[in-house]
């Protein structure tokens, strides 16, 4: 990993190399950005929290794909880039917003000037993949600090390979997998001077659908997270994680059960099941306690439906997400809790679970019935 200096220096150059057209194509480094925009942007911004009133900082903000949206909402947003022709054409796009700062600075840089305890959101949308490994870190220790407790921090990355069409003479961004950032988040924790300890809880983390949708790519990857004081018990997905699904053990249970399987009978109980689900191709799968994806891959691939896979285990997800890299088929993954998640009536056609049912109290499933 280059050393900061010279990790700045090279994304500096490349940023400028790719912002000599002030273009949503150039910003997002793919020729179909814009149809992309319609569908992503609304999609990423449905998943923040109410903003009215807030201070919003959004991190990255470029020439404003998000930034005049957010401004619509909050009470107050500070706009920061690190390039200065992006961070003005932004200021002249959205500077009728009065209740918005633009600012020309680098994230990493000591002197960006944010109050401790003072943000509501922090929002960014690629940019951890820009800095170093060691940067990355840094920063989360800053976010945790300038977030107030029960503050939001929203981002969103590209993960494992690029996405765009773009070509580039060299590339250094970081494609890295999922867990990393999660594992950089988890671990992020602050005291401040009366002894109170916070940290970052996850809400959710989640491949972005329009990619899905349209380049049958799960590699861009959002999370939600909550500053939280850390008393605060996580319960069950805490058990889920630090000991019934360890990663090991997950991979140890794939081992037995055979390949993007973590329960008894595998594959083959899996076939046995979905056939009597007479799926038809374009249908939409809703599958509660998706596990390592096993299932809606066979679903996605070999029955031609749009698989949604939801599990309360951040570890699963995460190993899900490595296996649909290269597939190209229609399965979203999200971290979730099914009783407490919510979709708009008749979304799905069919809702699938295996061994997780077991898990949920019966006055839940109700709730289940509105969905299909």
């Amino acid at each position: 990993m280059a050393a900061s200096g010279e990790e700045r220096d090279v994304q500096k150059s490349y940023w400028m190399e790719h912002s000599a057209e002030l273009t949503v194509e150039a910003m997002m480094l793919d020729s179909q950005a814009s149809d992309l925009d319609k569908e992503e942007r609304p999609e990423l911004l449905s998943l923040l929290p109410p903003l009215e009133g807030k201070y919003v900082v959004e991190l990255g903000a470029g020439i404003g794909r998000f930034t005049g949206e957010l401004a619509k909402q909050a009470g107050q947003v500070l706009a920061i880039d690190f390039i200065e022709s992006v961070i003005r054409e932004n200021e002249v796009i959205n500077g009728r917003f009065k209740n918005t700062k633009f600012v020309c600075a680098d994230v990493t840089s000591p002197d960006l000037d944010i109050s401790p305890g003072s943000v509501d959101l922090i929002f960014s949308n690629w940019l951890l993949m820009y800095l170093s490994d060691k940067e990355v870190e840094d920063l989360a220790e800053r976010m945790v600090k300038w977030l107030k407790v029960g503050g939001f921090l929203f981002f969103r990355e590209s993960c494992f390979h690029q996405s765009g069409d773009f070509k580039r003479k060299k590339n250094p961004t970081h494609y890295r997998e999922p867990r990393f950032y999660t594992k950089v988040f988890k671990e992020c924790h602050m005291s401040d001077d009366f002894g109170n300890s916070s940290e970052f809880s996850l809400i959710t983390f989640k491949c972005v659908g329009a990619y899905v949708r349209n380049k049958k790519n799960q590699n861009q990857i959002y999370w939600l997270w909550q500053k939280v004081n850390s008393q605060n018990d996580k319960g069950f997905q805490r058990f889920l994680d630090n000991v019934q699904y360890k990663c090991r053990g997950i991979l140890r249970y794939e081992r037995v059960f055979g390949e993007g399987f973590v329960s008894t009978g595998g594959l083959e109980t899996t076939k046995e099941f979905v056939a009597k689900l007479d799926l038809k191709p374009g249908q939409k799968v809703l599958d509660v306690g998706c596990g390592i994806g096993g299932g809606d891959f066979y679903m996605a691939e070999d029955f031609d439906v749009e698989v949604v896979g939801i599990d309360l285990s951040i570890n699963m997800i995460s190993i899900a997400l490595e296996r649909a890299i290269g597939r190209k088929c229609l399965v979203e993954f999200e971290v979730s809790d099914c009783t407490k998640k919510t979709y708009p009536d008749n979304t799905f056609d069919v809702i699938y679970s295996r061994d997780t049912i077991l898990h949920i109290q019966v006055v839940i499933l109700t709730s289940f019935a509105a969905l299909s």
